[in-house]
Parts: structure tokens; sequence; C-alpha cells
């Protein structure tokens, strides 16, 4: 039995090539109140994700024309925020941490129940549109609406949950922010392990502070992280 409309007209891009997984996802979302379009391959799910008007993308990893790892790093390197659900098969570590790293804000893998999938679509956009907008001053900013960090007059584009981090970074600076915070700010719909943070934090100081004589994120071993004074 479905449960009651709760979609509330958000938009949704479906890029996804298997028509029955595509066929229920459209099917299950738009009895549930949710505006969907759908693409059946990379190369149009990313021309039509460029247009934008969309509140959350559902992406599938194996694609034909341009797979969803890809399109996904493209489109946020032309500055797109909008929040990426990556659809996939593979289920290891590695390929979960390749998806956050190209840009994905979640990853679930096939096979999976319709409504867990509704309720992280709710998740993403809710998060997003809720997302807490850190102080302006000091040498270090971000504007989540871009997903770009500002350092020394010059703009560092970032993940999504690269910004959550930041953005938790920035809010008690110069205190430590843990692990658990953390966790907890990067992924709202539900942390993964520990590695999965650290391989975040890893790029995220390499984005904010390569090219710089200083670096303002460190890590307190065992502990978590902060951005020094």
């Amino acid at each position: 039995m479905v449960p009651p409309p709760s979609g509330q007209g958000l938009r949704v891009l479906l890029v996804e090539d298997q028509r029955d997984i595509a066929a229920n996802i459209w099917d299950y979302l738009e009895r549930r109140g949710y505006e969907l379009d759908h693409c059946p391959d990379g190369a149009s799910g990313l021309a039509r994700a460029r247009r934008g008007g969309f509140d959350v993308i559902v992406l599938d990893l194996g694609l034909p024309r341009l797979d969803g790892l890809e399109l996904c790093r493209q489109l946020r390197a032309g500055g797109s925020g909008v929040p990426i659900l990556m659809l996939t098969a593979r289920d290891t570590l590695e390929d979960k941490l390749r998806g956050y790293a190209e840009g994905a804000d979640d990853y679930m893998v096939k096979p999976f129940s319709m409504q867990e999938l509704e309720a992280r679509v709710r998740a993403l956009h809710r998060g997003f549109a809720n997302a807490p907008r850190p102080p302006h001053d000091g040498p270090l900013r971000y504007d989540p609406s871009t997903m770009t960090a500002h350092r020394d007059g010059r703009a560092i584009a970032l993940t999504r949950i690269q910004g959550r981090l930041l953005t938790a970074l920035l809010s008690d600076a110069p205190a430590i922010v843990g692990h658990d915070r953390l966790l907890a700010a990067g992924w709202p719909e539900g942390p993964p392990d520990l590695p999965a943070l650290h391989q975040q934090m890893y790029e995220l100081r390499n984005a904010v502070d390569r090219g710089f004589d200083r670096a303002l994120i460190a890590s307190v071993r065992g502990v978590g992280y902060r951005v020094v004074a």
C-alpha cells in the first residue's frame, strides 16, 4: 500500500536507462505528489540537468553515452548545486567514495525500496533548503548557494558534502568539531563510516589549502578537525 502523497510538487530529474526501474520510480513518486522528468542516458540527462529547474536528481551510475560519475562531475564543474542521489549496483566503499568525490550527495545500492528512495530524496531537498550559512568574516568563507568557498580572493568549487563539512567547521571555528558531528553534518540522511569522512576531509583540505602558505584546516588526531584561527 502506497502512503498518502507528500511530494508537495518537488521536481525530480530521473536519469536511468533500465526501463523497469525508471517506470517503478516514476509511478511511485508521481503518486506521492512529485513532478518528474526522465532521461534514458547520460548525455541527454546532463543536457536536461543543465537547463535547471529541479529540486533533486536521481542518477544511475551505469549509463549509456555518459556514465553517472562523469555526468555528476561535469554538472558540479559547471556550478550546479542541485542535490544528487546516485543509484548503483556497486556496493564497495571505494565506489561510494568515488561517487562522493565527484559531487554525489547520497548513494543507494540496488535493489532498494521505494519508501527509502523517497525518504532520501526528501532528506536531500530538506538539507539543501535549510542549509545553514556560516559567518562571512575571516579569510575563509563558504557560499552554499553556489557551492563555492572563498579564500583570499580565490574561488574554490566544492562538492555539497565538502560544503556541509566546511560549514560545520566554520560555524565552530576555531573550536574542534568532532568526528560524530562532522558525519552528521556531511550526511544528514544517514552517515557512512569513518573512512568516508576522512576521504572527504582529505579532499576538502587539499582544495582549501593547496597553493597557500598556511593551512587553515587542521586534523586533531583521534578527535576531529578544526579551522585554525
